[in-house]
């Protein structure tokens, strides 16, 4: 991210694309169809910008170095999404593997287009997964780009499960000392699986007061997945992201990376089921903005603090060369400089969102979608 802040262009152009790579997008090779179909909209775009023939040729030949890199599944990595920036006469084509884009989309600029690299690595964080059996324990610490393993905890005097048998002491003990034995030889494996939790969620604590850590992930085999839930300390335990199903003895770290990015889905899902009930409310107190003009014109003011985008809306516009403002029409920049077309507003509002630190939640779920016309926004003021 550091090298392709500081590059200068200069003259040249680079392509910038960001790529969803959802288990829908994979298959039957989706994600190509659509990015063939961007390549397409955007040489037609450069066309009627008026760009030279030695420039669009250039470009099409990064364009076509994108896709011949994006169509060799073994440059695929395993997260949900990837970057990556093409400008040949830069010696440049960098791929950036990411656990999610916020939506496909590919541009040509002077810069390459990288602040979302940054917000997803700030919004993804550090998060904790903890695999655990009633013997032992395994840590990972998950970041956007990958996870490793950090020091285990093994169980410190756990009794070796299966059926009670009698001490070879005792020849023929009676029903009530056998039931009693049994009881205490189950009571003793409960007390140490309850004790070995107890030391996972110390573990936890130690480790979450002492990073910045964003979520944590429990996971386990069976029911017992959340069993550490409750041992843990309140502080700790408002962390919690969600629970798993993983084999802590055979798990391997895409797995849990995978895992994690699961249910850090499951948790954006409810986020942005309460981002929509907020904006139903704040549209009646002037606290939000829905539709493309209003959202528009709040962006260029400064006011969104998080922009709700519809994940399969598409529309063209322009960007008034004055006041930098983007808007549907080219109408709409009458006393800002001339209209110059681009090729997809919502593009635009995310890399404008981006470069004002506003947050950025892209709507996926249909009837979330229905009250989110195209662009929407919740505001820092009014």
């Amino acid at each position: 991210m550091e090298r392709l802040a500081r590059l200068h262009a200069g003259e040249h152009w680079v392509v910038s694309c960001y790529l969803k790579l959802e288990p829908r997008d994979r298959a039957r090779g989706k994600y190509l169809i659509k990015l063939k179909n961007r390549i397409r909209e955007r040489l037609v775009w450069l066309e009627r910008r008026g760009l030279g023939r030695a420039a669009r040729e250039a470009v099409g030949r990064d364009l076509e170095r994108v896709r011949a890199y994006l169509e060799d599944p073994s440059n695929l990595a395993p997260g949900r999404g990837i970057a990556i920036f093409a400008c040949a006469p830069l010696g440049l084509l960098a791929a950036v593997p990411l656990p999610q884009v916020f939506r496909s989309r590919l541009a040509v600029d002077r810069t390459p287009l990288v602040r979302e690299l940054a917000a997803v690595d700030d919004e993804f964080g550090r998060v904790l997964c903890v695999a655990y059996d009633r013997t032992a324990a395994r840590f990972f610490d998950v970041t956007a780009f990958g996870a490793t393993e950090l020091p285990g905890l093994a169980a410190a005097d756990a009794t070796r499960t299966g059926r009670f048998h009698a001490p070879s002491s005792v020849a023929r003990p009676g029903p009530g000392l056998s039931a009693l034995g049994e009881h205490n030889f189950h009571q003793r494996i409960r007390v140490e699986k309850q004790r070995h939790y107890a030391h996972i969620a110390q573990r936890l604590f130690e480790m979450a007061r002492t990073n910045a850590v964003r979520g944590i992930v429990l996971a386990g085999t069976g029911t017992g997945a959340g069993a550490v839930a409750p041992h843990l300390h309140p502080y700790v335990a408002r962390l919690v992201l969600g629970s798993v199903r993983l084999n802590p003895k055979t798990v391997v770290l895409p797995e849990v990376f995978d895992a994690v990015l699961t249910v850090q889905r499951r948790s954006e899902r409810a986020w942005e089921t309460a981002h929509i009930k907020v904006l139903g409310e704040g549209l009646g107190t002037g606290w939000a903005a829905n539709g493309f003009e209003p959202t528009l014109r709040a962006l260029a003011r400064g006011q969104v603090r998080m922009l709700l985008v519809d994940a399969e809306r598409a529309q063209p516009g322009f960007r008034c060369t004055a006041s930098g403002r983007l808007t549907v029409t080219a109408e709409g920049c009458r006393g800002e400089g001339e209209a110059e077309p681009v090729p997809d507003l919502i593009d635009e509002a995310i890399e404008e969102a981006l470069r004002q630190h506003a947050q950025v939640d892209v709507v996926e779920d249909g009837g979330a979608r229905a009250r989110v016309d195209g662009l929407a926004a919740l505001l820092r003021f009014r």
